[in-house]
């Protein structure tokens, strides 16, 4: 006889403008930045267009021989600047909580260094399973196959494409900089407009495998 035990799956979540609201955070560091190295930045148009790779940002301030040694500092001041500054999204620790107390596994997966994707969570509350950093796009594939996620729920077209390469079933939110639009022209399963409705659909999903 088939068993009638709802799935307990692992989710994965992405952390900036799924989890966290770290434009705040992320415009304070620039600007620090702009300050310590004399070059201008733009921070407002940089928040509005988080998701990939620091260097990706970094090279339309820098010139490309100076990226690497930017993207050093700009990563250790970052603590001093982005962690207070940075709060939850509404719905963040209520969609963690809803994966826990159904027996499955909450996994973050970000482009973000590591050691300062760690800070955030910790700096906030937020205790996911484990925290896997420095993983963009595709490459979030890496990790949400190591850790056998069945769902990876992120804010960019980037997430969407990590998703579907590992699989797993694409969950966005329109909480970043993409739009509903754009996530479902990238092939996302599902589309919310915030964490605030994952508890739910969460429920729904875990019902219906």
């Amino acid at each position: 006889m088939a068993s009638t035990t709802p799935l307990q799956p692992t989710v994965g979540f992405d952390l900036d403008m799924t989890l966290i609201d770290s434009r705040p955070g992320i415009r304070a560091c620039y600007q620090a930045l702009a300050e310590r190295t004399g070059t201008y930045i733009d921070a407002d148009l940089a928040v509005t267009r988080l998701g990939p790779p620091l260097a990706d940002e970094l090279i339309n301030w820098f010139p490309a021989e100076r990226v690497a040694e930017t993207a050093d500092l700009y990563r250790a001041m970052y603590p001093a600047y982005a962690i207070a500054a940075t709060p939850a999204l509404p719905g963040a620790r209520e969609a963690i909580a809803a994966v826990r107390e159904a027996g499955g596994r909450a996994i973050v997966v970000t482009a973000k260094y590591e050691p300062n994707a760690k800070l955030h969570l910790a700096h906030l509350g937020i205790e996911p399973d484990a925290v896997i950093g420095d993983l963009w796009a595709e490459q979030k594939a890496l990790a949400l196959r190591e850790h056998e996620a069945a769902v990876y729920v992120g804010d960019h077209v980037g997430d969407v494409r990590g998703a579907r390469t590992a699989g797993a079933l694409s969950v966005a939110v329109a909480t970043g900089p993409c739009d509903e639009a754009e996530l479902r022209e990238a092939g996302a399963d599902v589309v919310l407009a915030g964490l605030t409705e994952f508890p739910r659909w969460f429920s729904d999903y875990r019902s219906d495998n």
